[in-house]
């Protein structure tokens, strides 16, 4: 049981363990994980600004309708 333990300490410190990488990214696969990034917070940005600009819009629109203002007569 200690040996089996002990080939499991052994292999998860090899995995760990950050060898040199000997590789080229080139510009092609940069800007492309730029460009996934960038959506990605993108996205989060916007689903968090949709969550909080319609209740608001929602609360000014019935806020407008409930001063009697409909904006529809063309006499103002």
């Amino acid at each position: 049981m200690r040996s089996i333990f002990t080939l499991f300490a052994a292999a998860a410190v090899l995995m760990l363990h950050a060898g040199v990488a000997q590789a080229y990214i080139g510009p092609g696969v940069a800007s492309g994980a730029l460009a996934a990034v960038v959506g990605v917070l993108g996205s989060i940005v916007l689903a968090l600004f949709a969550v909080i600009y319609y209740p608001i819009k929602r609360m000014l629109k019935r806020r407008k309708a409930a001063s009697g203002d409909t904006g529809s007569d063309p006499s103002k």
